[in-house]
């Protein structure tokens, strides 16, 4: 039950402590859960960015609505996915697999031609929504494994979306700026840590079939 338990402590957590810092041993463990997470295919059209610099947060906070979180919180995750692609992503992994598992490009070459054959088929607004479905898994898996470690969270979409891919230079990338998760530790004056979980009923959520 200590999932259970660690889920209902964890929250959105509105005002970090800026004194409090993540040790990089714990860092790492977050970065390892994110690296580990499904994804359709294995294929990870995304990026993980990790903003460090100072100057970067604070104008990105100001694209932000000015949330203090940006910038009071110790760590501050992007998850950027790819807003198109082709063949290359599928072969990338594949070749991947291959060095990975040691094996021959024939071994690989019919599964490798029906992932290509299935999201080639995507339209260019279908395949950046279906890229920002897989980052949106990523999210999920960082806030359990930061549960886990009794670090705080916030996942954030309240940002300007464009501004971020401007600062970032990320449509020279090829990505966009899908969603925020500020990381670190929760500051005493945060009332909202005290407030009750609200959430739907097992009634109200569940059908069974």
């Amino acid at each position: 039950m200590t999932i259970i338990e660690d889920l209902k402590w964890r929250y959105a957590t509105k005002k970090f402590d800026p004194t409090k810092t993540i040790s990089d041993e714990d860092f790492e463990t977050l970065k390892s859960a994110m690296q580990l997470t499904a994804s359709s295919y294995g294929l990870q059209p995304y990026k993980i960015l990790n903003i460090e610099d100072k100057a970067l947060r604070t104008k990105l906070r100001a694209a932000s609505w000015n949330q203090p979180q940006i910038e009071e919180a110790s760590h501050m995750i992007v998850l950027a996915h790819m807003t198109d692609f082709g063949d290359e992503l599928v072969d990338d992994y594949f070749k991947n697999v291959i060095e990975t598992r040691n094996l021959n490009k024939e071994d690989v070459s019919d599964y490798a031609n029906t992932v290509k054959s299935t999201i080639g088929q995507f339209s260019k607004e279908q395949k950046a929504n279906w890229t920002a479905k897989q980052a949106y898994i990523v999210v999920g898996n960082l806030l359990a494994a930061a549960a886990q470690l009794k670090i705080d969270a916030c996942p954030m979409e309240g940002f300007q979306n464009e501004e971020y891919n401007k600062i970032l230079d990320l449509n020279s990338k090829n990505l966009n700026a899908a969603v925020v998760v500020t990381l670190g530790y929760r500051s005493e004056a945060d009332a909202t840590q005290h407030h009750k979980k609200v959430r739907k009923s097992e009634q109200q959520l569940f059908i069974n079939f």
